[in-house]
């Protein structure tokens, strides 16, 4: 199974509510930075941080967490999440909703291998495709 692992700066909790809200995304496990073991403590600050978690879209899992600050890479970049949802009025609803406060770097409209596609980065920094394929290119 490939599974994407979404790392945030602090702000994961946030991104899982709008996830959510918008997508339907369901937590299937989330422990807390404060429920470590002992022998892995963490700042204080952070006790109320995601340590790591595990949620689903549409039955697809995707695992995410709050980077320490001493790890964090950054915003992703070369990679994006891929939705593929079959009705296009859905699609764009979803795409507007869940880029509210983002980037939007290709504006949802038909293609030639889908009845709605569009591109761009929602306000947590993590970059999204969302796509409605016409018959014949199915993901």
């Amino acid at each position: 199974m490939i599974c994407p692992y979404l790392t945030f700066n602090g702000d994961c909790e946030q991104a899982l509510k709008l996830y959510g809200e918008v997508l339907g995304a369901k937590v299937d496990m989330m422990m807390r930075y404060g429920e470590a073991p002992p022998e892995m403590p963490s700042a204080p600050e952070h006790k109320d941080r995601i340590m790591h978690v595990r949620f689903s879209i549409a039955g697809d899992v995707v695992m995410a967490s709050d980077s320490p600050p001493e790890y964090y890479q950054g915003k992703p970049n070369g990679i994006s999440v891929s939705l593929q949802i079959a009705d296009p009025a859905e699609a764009e609803r979803k795409f507007n909703a869940l880029l509210e406060g983002g980037a939007i770097t290709m504006p949802f409209g038909k293609t030639f291998w889908s009845k709605g596609f569009g591109m761009g980065v929602d306000r947590f920094g993590i970059p999204w495709m969302i796509n409605s394929p016409a018959d014949g290119y199915e993901a």
